[in-house]
């Protein structure tokens, strides 16, 4: 039994899994505030060519 629990203790497979969802999540939160922020100026674009046409 202590075996097992030596094993359990030593075994870093789950806490590579953890920091690899960690990593992905950083990364989608980045990329959602890009994309929201481009979206933004973009419509700033739009409105003002909207406003510019006859």
């Amino acid at each position: 039994m202590w075996d097992s629990i030596k094993k359990f203790v030593k075994d870093e497979e789950g806490a590579t899994a953890v920091e690899y969802g960690l990593i992905a999540a950083l990364i989608a939160v980045a990329i959602i505030l890009s994309v929201t922020d481009v979206g933004t100026k973009l419509k700033a674009v739009f409105d003002s060519i909207k406003d510019a046409l006859p």
